[in-house]
């Protein structure tokens, strides 16, 4: 059995894209299918000039497609990315979950595994803030919450976030957070398994 994990995320200057390619490796890791999705920017071209690390990254990651509704109901498990702003979740990915309404009303988004993950430029600059705002929202579709926890060696390395892989600091994801976050996207797609009734410890597409 297989299960479909997307992995929707926001990330300005990459920090956040280097997260979710670490969880959907990870969830492919575990035998899940994946789809790897970005929200559409808000922001105009003009401000995305002004930072040449955010102009950069706008174009060097084109060419991955844009997060579209169709990939909530496609997948049996969400993980969703984004950068803390101010404690709270990045706009745009806000904007991509408020459209969300109509699935929403219809018991789509119901019984299905979901975690996050986060960056933030100070350690305290609010990544456990942004990851519990994010989990109103998977209390009110019914999601089933899969947090990393204290499970697993590599989450201590990252430096020790049990409600999801968070980075601090403006130099990008390092190899003890990358480690954490395949860590992360792989507990996702063991626990959309159970969810979907294939027996403990069998591996997706046996």
């Amino acid at each position: 059995m297989t299960v479909k994990v997307a992995v929707i995320y926001y990330s300005s200057t990459g920090t956040v894209h280097a997260l979710a390619q670490a969880v959907a490796e990870g969830a492919a890791s575990a035998g899940a299918e994946v789809r790897l999705r970005r929200v559409a920017e808000l922001a105009p071209a003009d401000a995305i000039d002004q930072n040449p690390r955010w102009r950069q990254h706008a174009d060097a990651t084109a060419s991955i497609p844009v997060a579209d509704l169709d990939d909530l109901v496609w997948a049996d498990a969400y993980a969703f990315g984004t950068p803390s702003r101010f404690g709270t979740p990045a706009a745009q990915l806000k904007q991509f979950i408020d459209q969300a309404g109509g699935l929403w009303q219809q018991g789509l988004l119901a019984d299905k595994a979901v975690t996050a993950f986060t960056s933030a430029y100070n350690r305290h600059g609010g990544s456990e803030a942004t990851i519990l705002a994010l989990s109103n929202v998977f209390y009110h579709w019914g999601s089933i919450i899969v947090p990393p926890g204290f499970t697993d060696a590599s989450i201590f390395a990252a430096g020790g976030n049990p409600y999801g892989t968070a980075v601090t600091g403006g130099q990008g994801a390092d190899d003890k957070a990358l480690a954490a976050a395949r860590f992360q996207g792989q507990r996702l797609a063991r626990f959309a398994l159970r969810l979907t009734g294939a027996p403990v410890g069998v591996a997706a597409g046996a």
